[in-house]
């Protein structure tokens, strides 16, 4: 196409989540609701661990810092998200939509390498409970959790910088709430080829081989559990494995139905569903299925609000 015979964009509109004005006001307060929920589970379990002595093992490691790309993750996406819901058109610039993808990106990426971070810790955990503290001493999770934003930063970069590259003279609607990487190369009147196979093998890297690195801890774990002569310790294995599999499985599930296959077969309509999911209700259920339920948070926790009145 011919870019001459067109403006070029310098400022996108955000459709949205839905076009129909009677669910506006509803789905405001719902979506607020939630941001609010996964704002103060997110920098509470954060703040748990830290007043927490007996939390700062490897495990609470990780989920404090799952919390921290989860309370990252979803205030990228979600406050703009909601001034669409309350003005007739959500007007970003160029510029604020490239920053928007690329912090997004950022903390997807780095979220699918956390929760593979996150099963080794439990395969070390429950396979090799004896070497557990030579496996994953402090230093050696220090590296990976540096590893897991380095690979999310160079991820992000990139696409965005490919992304930038790209000429945009078309309609400057993109069909999303937020500006994500099909939506926006929609509206590219330059050849989007390349960027569309970047998607898709690093998308397949960032995806599939954290999912792999899962499916094998956990393979692992099964056969460890399956050997646990008593009932009562099968049934612990099982359980602090459990809240890790749902989550993995809804926030895995999500993203490869968005970014594991072209643009041209995907539907933007149901890539909104599928990315709610992935970007707003999974960093609210994190705090919720890792650590409210566990009876360590659950004893710091009371230990700190006891304190609290004693004082």
């Amino acid at each position: 196409m011919d870019p001459g015979n067109h403006s070029i964009v310098t400022e996108f509109i955000l459709a949205g989540l839905t076009e129909k004005p009677e669910l506006q006001l509803p789905l405001f307060f719902l979506f607020l609701g939630i941001y609010v929920v996964t704002v103060v589970g997110n920098l509470g379990m954060i703040m748990l661990i830290g007043l927490s002595a007996h939390l700062h093992t490897p495990m609470y490691y990780f989920l404090s810092n799952l919390s921290f790309i989860d309370l990252c993750h979803s205030t990228v996406v979600t406050p703009k998200m909601l001034v669409n819901f309350v003005t007739q058109k959500n007007i970003t610039p160029y510029s604020e939509c490239m920053t928007q993808l690329y912090f997004f990106l950022i903390f997807a990426i780095a979220e699918c390498h956390m929760l593979a971070a996150m099963a080794y810790d439990r395969y070390a955990a429950i396979c090799n409970p004896l070497l557990y503290n030579v496996i994953m001493s402090s230093q050696i999770c220090f590296w990976m959790t540096v590893g897991v934003y380095i690979l999310g930063i160079v991820g992000s970069t990139i696409h965005t910088g490919f992304m930038m590259r790209l000429l945009f003279c078309k309609s400057n609607v993109v069909n999303h709430y937020f500006c994500d990487l099909f939506p926006v190369l929609e509206l590219s009147c330059s050849s989007t080829y390349i960027n569309e196979l970047l998607v898709l093998v690093l998308s397949a890297f960032n995806i599939l081989t954290p999912a792999l690195t899962i499916l094998a801890s956990y393979i692992f774990i099964l056969s460890s559990i399956l050997h646990i002569r008593s009932t009562e310790g099968r049934s612990k294995a099982f359980s602090t494995c459990s809240s890790h599999i749902s989550a993995v499985t809804v926030f895995f599930g999500s993203a490869a139905f968005m970014y594991l296959q072209p643009s041209s077969v995907s539907s933007m309509d149901q890539g909104k569903v599928s990315s709610v999911f992935y970007t707003i209700i999974v960093p609210m259920l994190n705090p919720l299925i890792y650590s409210l339920r566990n009876k360590d948070v659950k004893f710091a926790l009371k230990k700190i609000l006891v304190g609290r009145k004693c004082s």
